[in-house]
């Protein structure tokens, strides 16, 4: 799996923006959103039961992930199609405020190693990467769990401040001082 310091991987793939079929298709590189820090994160599949919580909650936190010049990319190795469908149903995720990239060759996935090696899925993969292209954060839960998007916000303000933070530091709090 890519960690720490790695640069993110080239991609380029399909996505969906909205509900609306003529205007719903897009592409998504590594390129896209330049010198804006990306939160994206992997989910297994559509019309599932974890998945759509934690993809509404960080719908619900696309302002505050905006205000601090990040973008959201959420992914699954599902299709494009298959998204469309998924957000024209479930009604938390119609005015979704990011794009949903279609992984469906799994190339991103298995180039990040966020592979299930049995499922052939992708797992529940979060990374933060900074303007330059380099990963500063990575967490990944077994496929059951459904990840904390305040917690990816609170690492990327800790993340943004270039400083020591010590555990459970909230934005605007002190940060620590090296003697």
């Amino acid at each position: 799996m890519l960690t720490i310091g790695c640069k993110i991987p080239a991609f380029d793939l399909p996505a969906v923006v909205s509900t609306d079929p003529a205007t719903a298709f897009t592409r998504i590189t590594r390129e896209s959103a330049p010198g804006q820090w990306k939160v994206i994160f992997f989910w297994p599949k559509d019309f599932t039961f974890v998945c759509p919580t934690e993809i509404a909650a960080f719908g619900g936190l696309a302002g505050a992930f905006a205000e601090r010049d990040a973008v959201i990319y959420g992914v699954s190795t599902d299709s494009e199609y298959v998204h469309l469908a998924w957000r024209q149903s479930h009604p938390d995720l119609g005015a979704l405020p990011f794009p949903m990239l279609a992984d469906i060759k799994r190339e991103l996935s298995a180039a990040l190693g966020v592979l299930h090696p049995d499922e052939g899925v992708a797992l529940r993969a979060t990374f933060i990467v900074d303007p330059a292209g380099f990963i500063r954060f990575v967490s990944v839960n077994d496929l059951s769990v459904g990840r904390n998007p305040q917690e990816v916000l609170r690492v990327l303000d800790a993340l943004r401040t270039e400083a020591l933070c010590p555990c459970n530091w909230q934005k605007g709090e002190d940060v620590l001082q090296a003697a």
